[in-house]
């Protein structure tokens, strides 16, 4: 599942893509059916939270091309001319740059083209990334991006701690997997207040955990890399806790923002370890 450790490697693998030339684009989305980004200069590619954005330049001005992966979505890289690795009815974005590399986003969740000076039009609700320089430092947010979503979150105290943590207008990158682990590796279950939550502390944690997953090949959290046991609780309903051995339960709680907007729309599964776990008796399950 694309959170914000998996944006960040990708924009750090389309990093040599900067200073390149655009030489053949193709939008395979009906509303950029007819863009282009032929003869652009890629200026910047950087993440923020779960979104990808390109700055692109040209004697047109500059425009931002913004991705999110939601579900299923990626990115592949290839050389100009060999085969791809997903099927070509996936594709919903094809370019090819200078140096004879092409790159194919396959089954991405969102694809949006406008001039630069619409982006805090377009992304301004986002909250403070917990990958981004400014998380600790002066920068976008004053005095830093860590106190704005404290902030952010502490402004709604009757609201769960686990709603608050994927709502991408308090802070940006945090998806359900990482809510999940995070709350059982703090002893918390999703759904206690957040006035009964030392949030500053789940916080710092939840960034400690991402950061360290960002040179891992595999997201875990458990210390073990494989498949079905990188995870306390996520995607384990029915299984033994591996603490305490108590079946782990699973249910949704609220209505959580989408992955590419705001507003509210979806309930969210939850996993938790009814033992493990403060504010269990909350759930059933």
């Amino acid at each position: 599942m694309p959170e914000g450790d998996s944006v960040w490697r990708l924009s750090e693998r389309l990093q040599p893509l900067v200073g390149r030339t655009v030489e053949r684009s193709s939008f395979r989305v009906p509303q950029l059916a007819t863009a282009s980004l032929d003869g652009a200069t890629i200026a910047r590619v950087w993440p923020h939270g779960k979104h990808l954005f390109w700055r692109l330049d040209d004697d047109a001005g500059t425009r931002i091309l913004h991705t999110h992966l939601r579900m299923e979505g990626n990115w592949r890289i290839h050389a100009v001319g060999t085969r791809w690795s997903s099927p070509a009815h996936t594709a919903r974005l094809v370019v090819q740059v200078s140096g004879g590399i092409e790159l194919v986003g396959h089954s991405l969740g969102l694809v949006e083209l406008w001039p630069a000076d619409q982006f805090d039009r377009h992304m301004g609700y986002l909250g403070p990334d917990l990958l981004a320089d400014d998380w600790a430092a002066p920068g976008r947010w004053h005095p830093t991006g860590r106190d704005e979503a404290l902030r952010r979150i502490l402004a709604d105290p009757g609201r769960s701690i686990g709603e608050a943590l994927l709502d991408q207008r308090n802070l940006a990158g945090i998806g359900n997997e990482y809510r999940a682990e995070v709350c059982f590796l703090r002893g918390i279950h999703p759904a206690l207040p957040v006035r009964d939550v030392d949030v500053p502390a789940v916080v710092d944690f939840a960034v400690k955990l991402m950061r360290g997953n960002l040179k891992s090949p595999v997201r875990t959290f458990t210390g073990d890399h494989r498949k079905g046991e990188t995870t306390f609780v996520f995607g384990r309903k029915g299984r033994p806790c591996l603490r305490c051995g108590t079946a782990i339960l699973s249910d949704t709680l609220g209505g959580a923002s989408s992955a590419a907007g705001p507003q509210a729309g979806q309930e969210r599964l939850i996993w938790w370890c009814p033992r493990c776990q403060v504010g269990a008796h909350l759930r059933r399950g």
